[in-house]
């Protein structure tokens, strides 16, 4: 019968100067502020009539209320994640857009006062926030 320690070789010494791998750097943001997401992607992509006389609202200047804005960076950063894996682009619809959305824009959310309105097919409305509101996170 061996002894434990008689088991093993040389090559099976561990060897103390060796590095764990390089973590590879986070991608780049696509788009730099949670403003610039909602203006170019996400009003563009989901389109719903919206106005008083409809079960939705939405309020063009959406960045003046703190519930919105939290739920929309949320979207924001996690549309971030998911863009470059397909699969993880159709959780984001299920699990992230498709669950804020109907709160925001029901008729007791954050825009239940708001009166932007729009037909079928166009864009969600939006004003531009205050120049410094949201600065591009790509320049920080």
């Amino acid at each position: 019968m061996s002894d434990y320690s008689d088991d093993f070789t040389d090559a099976d010494e561990p060897m103390g100067d060796v590095q764990p791998p390089e973590a590879e750097p986070p991608a780049e943001l696509f788009f730099g502020s949670v403003d610039e997401f909602v203006r170019e992607q996400l009003r563009v992509m989901y389109r719903r009539v919206v106005g008083e006389r409809t079960p939705r609202r939405w309020a063009a200047d959406w960045w003046n209320y703190p519930e919105a804005v939290s739920r929309l960076d949320a979207l924001w950063r996690s549309w971030e994640n998911a863009r470059q894996d397909p699969v993880a682009m159709s959780a984001w619809w299920r699990d992230h857009l498709d669950h804020h959305m109907p709160i925001l824009m029901s008729q007791d959310g954050p825009f239940a006062t708001a009166t932007a309105s729009a037909a079928a097919g166009e864009m969600l409305p939006c004003d531009p926030p205050p120049p410094s509101m949201f600065p591009d996170q790509r320049a920080l």
